[in-house]
């Protein structure tokens, strides 16, 4: 696929078939995410990918813990609510997806259900989990190379014919995660990515969340008018 198909093309997946992911192909898909560029080429980032029977103990215990009232315990920190532009923005695409779905505004049961589908990792046969170096958990720099990586990986599996969706539901348990997936002490958990073949018949899979024009995005300073 060309670049530009790639990155136009590109949705974010939420409904999978529950069919086996090659390790091969994944490993493929790392190799070429990990090109992405770094401060100093510190290469802060580390996966950890999860499947099988793992996998389906990290969903349980997610959703347990989340059904029990037990307060998420992420370990990158979430900053403050979204309000004003952002927020509308938030809104906006659950608006779309919510739309695509049937799901009406009323109807608790499917909206929680939607919930709940992020905690099990969307059902996708593979889950990826992005850790850091904690050494560099100082280092502002650090979350910005992890964030490149991640965008790499994406785009990567898509030309593949791999869907993805970067979250946070699947990792909000953390000590849930650390535990069945075996990460180190030593590691920062602070993604996870949703990862599989679409399932083309799932609805908020056409879902194409809206983008602010570059002329609302960017600023040119010093080019002729």
């Amino acid at each position: 696929m060309d670049y530009d198909d790639v990155v136009l093309g590109r949705r974010s997946i939420r409904g999978y078939q529950q069919k086996p992911v090659p390790r091969a192909l994944i490993e493929e898909i790392l190799a070429l995410a990990t090109r992405a560029p770094s401060s100093m080429n510190t290469q802060p980032w580390n996966f950890t990918v999860v499947t099988g029977e793992v996998l389906d103990r990290i969903r349980a215990g997610n959703t347990e813990r989340n059904l029990a009232g037990v307060p998420h315990s992420r370990e990158f920190r979430t900053g403050t609510a979204f309000a004003g532009t952002h927020r509308e923005r938030q809104i906006g695409v659950a608006k779309q997806l919510f739309a695509a779905m049937g799901i009406a505004r009323d109807d608790a049961e499917r909206r929680h259900d939607w919930v709940m589908r992020g905690f099990r990792q969307f059902d996708a046969p593979v889950c990826v989990i992005i850790t850091y170096d904690r050494v560099l958990s100082e280092s502002d720099d650090t979350p910005f190379d992890c964030g490149a990586v991640t965008n790499a990986l994406v785009n990567a599996a898509w030309s593949r014919g791999l869907g993805a969706v970067i979250n946070s539901q699947g990792i909000m348990q953390s000590p849930v995660v650390r535990e069945h997936a075996g990460i180190a002490d030593d590691q920062v958990i602070m993604k996870a990515i949703a990862l599989g073949w679409p399932d083309d018949d799932f609805p908020a899979n056409a879902v194409v969340s809206e983008r602010k024009p570059v002329a609302e995005a960017a600023r040119f300073v010093g080019f002729p008018d």
